[in-house]
């Protein structure tokens, strides 16, 4: 039989033309891998596709891919870069990087994601490394003596005011005392950030302070002017702990914006002019206040305000003062009633 007489025979049994039968071939054929120019506009006809059709490369087994002397094992992805790119970038099929990764044709990748090109499953991303510490900036200590301010120290240790100020965690307001120990920054070394809120300035403990002569005095001053004034025991106390507390019981020519004198009295403020705060003796009056105020009703004394006597210390102090740290008040009572004691 010949040979086209054997081809009609089979086409009869079949039912089927020729030209189908060629087609049917052809479809049994092994496909070629995707090339380069291929991969494009396979990631575009993938992005398209409803998840609810075709079971998407995230459905099949994991395909891997021998290891390639020609090309990296993984890359990490960059800004701009697409699952289709990375794989016409390095030879491969669309299809076999996003299977080997274990995503699907609508996964999302980021900078940064590693993203394997063969061999298993991807591996973790390496977490960063840890910040290193930070180094202290070198500090030498120094203890204030009567006398001394931040601005002066610093100049005397060739750094400046607000280093020193940062480095003890002080404002321009805060008030030093002798005996009190300073950070002082080295002059090479960079000043410590300032704190959002600063700590309130460290204070020598009550009980080891010796007062010198002026302090003696401006304590006699306060204690004499309460006791013209009909001041109890408790009252002239009070006015004796802030003004350790505001001064440092010390007849200050500075202070925070325009604060001046023993209890740091503003002008600003209506307590008088700079110079009548700083007279100790017409700042304490207006410290008590009550009828004998020399500011009037333009200020509010001790006297002034209401249930004063059952307050406690540092409440009795802060009503008058209205200080930024109301606490420090506190710790200076059992010293007040001391000096009252013994100089009253």
């Amino acid at each position: 039989m010949s040979r086209s007489r054997t081809v009609r025979l089979t086409t009869a049994r079949l039912a089927l033309p020729a030209t189908a039968l060629g087609a049917l071939a052809v479809a049994m054929l092994p496909a070629p891998p995707a090339t380069a120019n291929e991969a494009a506009p396979l990631a575009r006809e993938g992005a398209g596709r409803s998840s609810l059709g075709t079971a998407s490369s995230v459905d099949r087994a994991p395909v891997i891919l021998p290891a390639h002397s020609a090309g990296p094992e993984s890359v990490v992805v960059q800004a701009g870069d697409t699952i289709s790119a990375i794989a016409a970038r390095h030879g491969l099929r669309t299809t076999d990087v996003l299977a080997l990764n274990g995503l699907g044709w609508s996964s999302v990748i980021h900078p940064g994601q590693v993203i394997r090109l063969s061999g298993g499953s991807a591996p973790p991303a390496a977490p960063p490394a840890p910040a290193a510490p930070s180094a202290p900036a070198a500090t030498t200590a120094y203890t204030v003596v009567a006398g001394d301010t931040i601005s002066a120290i610093a100049r005397r240790h060739g750094v400046s005011t607000q280093a020193v100020l940062d480095a003890n965690s002080l404002q321009s307001s805060s008030i030093i005392y002798p005996g009190q120990a300073i950070a002082i920054p080295s002059a090479t070394a960079p000043a410590p950030a300032a704190a959002p809120s600063p700590a309130p300035a460290p204070v020598l403990a009550a009980e080891t302070v010796t007062l010198d002569d002026e302090q003696i005095g401006n304590v006699r001053t306060i204690i004499a002017v309460g006791r013209e004034r009909g001041v109890s025991e408790r009252g002239i106390a009070i006015a004796l702990g802030t003004a350790m507390v505001e001064s440092w019981l010390r007849n200050l020519d500075w202070g925070d914006r325009d604060s001046l004198g023993l209890f740091q009295q503003r002008p600003s403020t209506g307590w008088g002019s700079a110079d009548e705060v700083r007279d100790p003796v017409r700042a304490t009056a207006a410290f008590f206040g009550g009828p004998a105020d020399p500011n009037g009703s333009r200020t509010r004394g001790l006297l002034d305000i209401p249930g004063w006597e059952s307050m406690s210390f540092a409440g009795a102090a802060q009503a008058v003062q209205i200080s930024a740290f109301p606490d420090r008040y506190a710790k200076w009572e059992a010293p007040a009633y001391a000096w009252l004691a013994t100089y009253g």
